[in-house]
């Protein structure tokens, strides 16, 4: 079949179609072909360093934090589908990421950023946290002075209401209170307080009760805390999550904090009658088990609850080690935290294998997704920053497109004129066999998904020089042929066996730098070797079988003795 004329052409159509449709479909789902890179379409320009605001990093520790944040990063990049991203170190401490075509920044910023680490932790019963509030209050009464509570209030200036919400806390709502610099109750603060009023005749007396300022409220942060729905869980009003996290900052708070034990926030807000609000989980301080021994996750839909869940699977390890620890905690609750949040804390009813879930509640599944794609790449080793970020606007990609068609469509024509002027005949059965080569191009780029960047144009128009340079070689060595007195037919079948040779020794040698081109570079470059990969394998299929299949159409009918254009 694919010796035979018409075996050739079936061949030659079917491949030139499925090339065709996969240029179709490209179109239809974006717009474009074959998907553009940076510098044709615009995209998302980060420059990243680690987050050491607290100065405790050493240079060594930025960098090598640097450097596996880049592997964790091309990874996750690679999942959420940003086709030949920009990923390379800046010095010793800063990343360069640039993203092509990102139709939602936010959504890239955040899967950058989320530093997805992974704990299991349980959940500590009430009884330990109930036996400490007491301390925990006086904690905070006898730490918040005038001069500090001025200062926090003023740190605090920027979150709404949070200034007020501490001296209602502490002084009752009264602001004069405030003002003590011991901030307690002392027994001589009415009488201050009254001298501190000057009466005009005119006003009405004060009583003596009424001078008196009202007593400082001495349940600061257990006044804000209501029983939540399992064991080891508050409620904390959603306006006064603030002021809770203000108090749980303070370093007397910590150390009043029962041994082992440390509080964590709900990831979701809950809703009970009219108002919202956080939960509070207990949790032990060490994790028993770390997202390390993840293995893989998957994002799906509770059908019975209609909410996103994502299903994840451990390593040997982790299953067993998970499968032991559950198995002694059979009716303890085990909470689920993902970078300091508790994203569920289910209850444990028997022995769990290698398996578990995750629940987002009434989040979207893209969410899920995005979340089991972070915990499938790992966690980053330390929060990352971002210092900068751009946009490339879509002016300067259709600058850059409108040279790169320009250039490839120019190259393109003095090619096909040379040829046909050259060649006559022959010349224009190559130029045949350009265009099924350039449909096989563009239809394997956007088969294989991917990206045509300025490079890659670069890339194009010399694998056309080389399509265009095969040819020649075959032409010449039919006009060697003829010249020497052989049948056309012979001719033209020595041609192409003669020059093989030399266009596989051609195509393979450049087929490979093209592949060492795409293995260790970045960006640009790997635009250039994958558009240069593809184009020397259809540049072959086309000098050889195509071209060929042409010639042999051409000679049919043609005697043996006949004279060709060439």
């Amino acid at each position: 079949m694919f010796k035979s004329v018409r075996g050739r052409l079936i061949t030659t159509l079917v491949v030139t179609l499925m090339a065709a449709w996969q240029l179709w479909a490209g179109y239809t789902e974006s717009g474009t072909p074959v998907k553009l890179g940076l510098d044709l379409q615009g995209g998302m320009h980060l420059v990243l360093e680690v987050d050491d605001s607290l100065g405790t990093m050493t240079p060594e520790a930025r960098a090598q934090g640097i450097e596996q944040a880049e592997q964790v990063l091309r990874t996750r990049i690679d999942e959420f589908g940003v086709e030949e991203p920009l990923i390379q170190r800046s010095g010793e401490d800063r990343l360069i990421v640039e993203l092509a075509g990102i139709s939602d920044p936010g959504r890239a910023r955040d899967i950058i950023q989320q530093s997805a680490f992974l704990e299991f932790k349980l959940v500590v019963t009430d009884a330990q946290m109930d036996a400490a509030l007491p301390r925990i209050d006086r904690a905070i009464v006898a730490s918040l002075g005038q001069d500090s509570l001025r200062a926090l209030g003023r740190d605090v200036e920027g979150t709404e209401g949070s200034g007020d919400q501490l001296q209602n806390l502490l002084f009752g709502g009264d602001t004069a209170a405030a003002d003590d610099t011991t901030g307690t109750a002392v027994e001589g603060d009415a009488a201050e307080a009254a001298d501190a009023t000057p009466a005009d005749e005119g006003d009405e007396e004060v009583s003596e009760e009424e001078a008196q300022p009202e007593a400082p409220n001495l349940r600061p942060f257990s006044s804000l805390l209501a029983l939540g729905d399992a064991p080891g869980t508050y409620f904390v009003a959603a306006e006064d999550v603030a002021t809770a996290e203000l108090f749980l900052g303070l370093v007397a708070v910590q150390a009043a904090l029962p041994r082992g034990v440390m509080l964590h926030w709900g990831d979701e807000v809950v809703g009970r009658g009219v108002r919202n609000y956080r939960t509070l989980y207990v949790l032990e301080d060490e994790a028993f088990m770390t997202g390390d021994l993840l293995e893989d996750a998957i994002a799906q839909r509770d059908p019975q609850f209609n909410q996103a869940i994502v299903n994840f699977e451990l390593n040997r390890a982790g299953g067993r080690l998970f499968s032991r620890f559950t198995g002694q905690h059979v009716g303890d609750y085990l909470a689920i935290v993902l970078d300091g949040q508790v994203m569920s804390a289910p209850v444990i009813r028997d022995r769990i294998g290698a398996s578990g879930q995750i629940e987002l509640g009434n989040s979207p599944l893209e969410e899920a997704r995005d979340l089991a794609l972070v915990l499938r790449a790992g966690a980053l080793p330390a929060p990352l920053r971002i210092m900068e970020e751009r946009t490339v606007g879509p002016s300067l990609g259709q600058d850059s497109i409108e040279a790169g068609e320009f250039a490839g469509i120019v190259g393109l024509l003095l090619v096909l004129v040379i040829m046909a002027v050259y060649y006559r005949m022959a010349g224009i059965l190559a130029i045949l066999a350009l265009v099924v080569y350039l449909t096989l191009v563009m239809g394997g780029m956007a088969g294989i998904g991917a990206v045509l960047t300025l490079p890659g144009i670069a890339g194009l128009i010399l694998s056309v020089g080389m399509a265009v340079d095969a040819n020649v070689l075959i032409f010449e060595r039919i006009r060697e042929e003829l010249a020497a007195g052989r049948a056309t037919r012979t001719a033209v079948d020595e041609g192409f066996g003669n020059a093989l040779s030399a266009i596989v020794d051609a195509n393979v040698t450049t087929l490979i730098t093209a592949l060492i081109l795409f293995q260790f570079g970045t960006g640009p470059v790997r635009g250039f070797a994958v558009t240069l990969s593809i184009g020397i394998v259809a540049s072959f299929f086309s000098a050889i079988y195509v071209t060929r299949t042409f010639f042999l159409l051409y000679l049919q009918g043609k005697k043996a003795s006949d004279p060709i254009s060439i």
